[in-house]
């Protein structure tokens, strides 16, 4: 698919809009939203070692841990708690399969947050962070169903369920990404 900036970037106004016509695009539907919460308490149940898992990843690596380390250069973890707070809030509210005009916005602004921001230690978190963030919570995710759903059948609707929505959220965060940079004052 070839297109201008417009088709690849929505305005801030047609949004909810955009992420509607992608959930109808990638066929995230009301039986994929059924799937989600069927299975929800499943991931909620391994939300902190999903939380903690991904960190610990990110710290293996220097290129993400560099993001997590204090002055010193070993792992701030009172960062690192407030970043695995956010990370379950997002969990949780994704398990609820809601694409409300909040939830998108406040995906946006995450994406924003990551993208937009050069504060911390690190700066600004690149994209590829983000998709493979992603990735890494996908297969996580594929495991838990695999283990908790005790159905093959289950856990793999619950997998394409989940992998829909959770492209659907990589596909907001990346728009922060293409926004360009607030003018100062």
């Amino acid at each position: 698919m070839h297109g201008d900036d417009e088709e690849r970037v929505p305005p801030g106004a047609d949004l909810e809009r955009y992420v509607r016509e992608l959930a109808e695009f990638v066929g995230l539907d009301e039986v994929d939203a059924t799937a989600i919460r069927a299975s929800a308490p499943a991931v909620l149940k391994h939300e902190a070692a999903l939380t903690s898992a991904l960190y610990d990843h990110f710290l293996r690596f220097p290129a993400t841990a560099r993001f997590f380390l204090g002055p010193d250069g070993t792992p701030d973890r009172t960062r690192i708690d407030r970043r695995k707070h956010s990370l379950a809030r997002w969990l949780r509210e994704t398990a609820q399969a809601a694409l409300t005009h909040d939830f998108v916005y406040y995906l946006l602004s995450v994406g924003l947050a990551h993208s937009h921001r050069d504060y911390g230690p690190g700066g600004k978190i690149p994209p590829q962070f983000m998709v493979a963030a992603m990735s890494l919570t996908q297969t996580a995710l594929a495991r838990i169903f695999r283990d908790e759903l005790g159905d093959p059948a289950a856990a793999f609707e619950a997998a394409v369920a989940w992998n829909k929505l959770l492209l659907l959220h990589l596909n907001v965060l990346l728009i922060g990404y293409l926004l360009p940079p607030r003018k100062s004052a």
